[in-house]
């Protein structure tokens, strides 16, 4: 079991639970996900944090941004400045089992991001 935990939010990844073996929990809700939706989205918010990169030293500090991906089944928006930013993130599930959408406010995005990058690589 891995589990990275801080301030507001909480990421597991437990291989002894079954089918939904990720957990990502922020403020007061939280979701299981199966491995391969984990990867997913961590490809589709990787993708997304790239393309921010890419646009980042071009921003002035106080410059708003917006930007948005979609990769079926997932849809993810990025809002905020170059320093501090909140990702939108929407499930709409290809088996038709469940859909749900995950707010991730700026004062843990970045870490809660970066720690998912951590557990996939330590995966792959």
């Amino acid at each position: 079991m891995l589990i990275k935990e801080e301030d507001n939010w909480r990421l597991v990844r437990n291989p002894d639970k079954g089918k939904y073996c990720f957990l990502i929990s922020v403020n007061e809700w939280s979701i299981e996900l199966q491995e391969h939706e984990f990867d997913s989205l961590f490809k589709l918010l990787d993708t997304l944090i790239d393309q921010f990169m890419i646009l980042e030293n071009q921003l002035m500090d106080e410059e708003l941004i917006n930007l948005e991906f979609e990769r079926l089944p997932w849809y993810a928006e990025l809002e905020g400045t170059k320093n501090e930013w909140s990702l939108r993130i929407i499930f709409e599930s290809i088996e038709q089992t469940r859909s749900f959408e995950m707010y991730w406010p700026s004062s843990i995005s970045k870490d809660l991001f970066f720690e998912m990058r951590k557990m996939w690589e330590s995966m792959h």
